[in-house]
């Protein structure tokens, strides 16, 4: 077998421990972590590459709090080994503020798989951008969750309301327009 000379790197956003803090409301997708743990572990098997993003807030209320260690601590299912890239923001995008595209484009990686949470906070914003930089980016649904919220109308959306309405955001903006 070959080895493939630019494999896709596997995008792990911010699965971390405050994302099962009340805080955050009801959660879709509880299988989530268990898909990204199948990917990851078959992104290892082949040794190709995995990247980290880890959230630290700088929100006081946050349960991904930068000063709340348990809280900014990765999922024990999910953690980084030695070998991997993480990459720490305290916005909603893996790029903002972080070598991220330049680590890829040093790298030569040409195509991301984006997995994590939320879908409406980093999944969203790092998938968009990702696109719009030029990489070829895939977003893995049953490998992410979405949070309900409450909208500007006051109306409250379900979690799983929330992940089909972020969903075609997504998908329509992986390539720039």
């Amino acid at each position: 077998m070959n080895p493939v000379v630019n494999p896709p790197a596997l995008l792990v956003l911010d699965v971390q421990e405050g994302f099962d803090d009340p805080y955050w409301g009801k959660r879709n997708n509880l299988e989530a972590e268990e898909n990204i743990l199948q990917l990851l572990t078959e992104w290892r098997r082949r040794k190709w590459p995995v990247i980290y993003s880890q959230h630290l807030s700088l929100l006081p209320q946050s349960p991904l709090y930068y000063k709340n260690k348990n809280g900014t601590k990765f999922k024990a299912m999910i953690r980084p080994k030695a070998d991997e890239k993480v990459f720490q923001k305290n916005v909603n995008s893996a790029f903002i503020g972080t070598e991220l595209e330049t680590y890829l484009r040093d790298q030569q990686i040409k195509s991301v798989i984006i997995t994590g949470l939320s879908t409406q906070h980093c999944v969203s914003t790092t998938t968009r951008m990702s696109g719009n930089f030029g990489f070829d980016t895939f977003l893995i649904e049953d490998a992410i969750a979405a949070f309900e919220l409450t909208d500007h109308k006051g109306i409250k959306r379900s979690a799983d309301d929330v992940q089909t309405i972020n969903l075609p955001l997504c998908i329509k903006n992986l390539r720039p327009l």
